[in-house]
């Protein structure tokens, strides 16, 4: 959101208790993800949760097909192996694209951002703000659909396509009045696969530019990372530079994981 200071303090506490149930889920998930198999009672142990808990939390991913029972463990279920790409862990991914979204911030004077797809969702694994006082946040933790913006957009566009199917038989929900319509979005993927960079204005969070790019490496996609600032901010000298900035700042990354 286009904030100066939004916290989870400023949300409902019925809204408030729905993020932490999906962020000890979302634990889970990213656990297993990074351990490429592991055990209920290591989970359990890692996660400082109850069995029971780590339990509830597995049928749940299981029944969308998230992780997968293998033997006496867990590990990636169908709709998160894709390719080598996915075996990159999201601890590497952040401990390798700190720096570069530093960098990225100190250049653009913008948000930095890079996001990995959990099943039908763009997810946010790691930030680093604008310093200026109005800027646009995306909490680490927070997921955004497929269908609208930057980010979201360069994941559906790398996706399998029954992901893209499954994400259009769900219906793109409008978030705001530029978020694309199936026609558009289609048009929008072509562009992305076409050039490996993406633009949006508004489409997810209203009053914003953000632009993002595939961290790639020859297995398949790994991330996506991008820059996002209010549209007041974003002129047109500063969208060419950025998306130059992004490319670079991609490649490195890209190169350095899982080496």
């Amino acid at each position: 959101m286009v904030t100066d200071r939004a916290t989870a303090r400023d949300r409902p506490p019925e809204e408030a208790a729905e993020d932490t149930s999906f962020a000890r889920g979302l634990r889970v998930l990213l656990t297993i993800a990074d351990r490429g198999e592991i055990r209920a009672d290591e989970l359990s142990t890692l996660l400082e949760t109850p069995i029971s808990t780590i339990y509830r939390y597995l049928r749940t991913l299981s029944s969308f097909g998230f992780v997968d029972r293998r033997g006496g463990g867990y590990g990636l279920g169908p709709r998160l192996t894709i390719g080598r790409g996915s075996v990159v862990t999201s601890e590497e991914l952040i401990r390798v694209a700190d720096p570069v979204l530093h960098m990225l911030v100190e250049e653009t004077g913008e948000t930095a951002v890079i996001v990995r797809r959990i099943g039908s969702a763009a997810v946010c694994l790691h930030q680093v703000q604008s310093r200026h006082a109005l800027r646009v946040a995306l909490e680490p933790g927070a997921s955004l659909p497929l269908h609208a913006g930057a980010l979201s957009k360069v994941l559906l566009a790398y996706a399998p396509a029954e992901i893209l199917d499954e994400v259009v038989h769900q219906g793109l929900q409008p978030l705001t009045a530029a978020t694309p319509d199936e026609t558009q979005l289609r048009a929008d993927l072509g562009g992305i696969l076409a050039t490996g960079l993406a633009r949006s204005e508004g489409e997810a969070i209203s009053g914003s530019v953000s632009i993002a790019v595939p961290i790639l490496r020859a297995d398949g996609i790994v991330a996506a990372m991008g820059v996002i600032a209010p549209d007041g901010r974003a002129s047109l000298a500063w969208r060419t530079r950025v998306a130059h900035l992004l490319q670079q700042a991609a490649s490195a990354v890209g190169g350095a994981v899982g080496t």
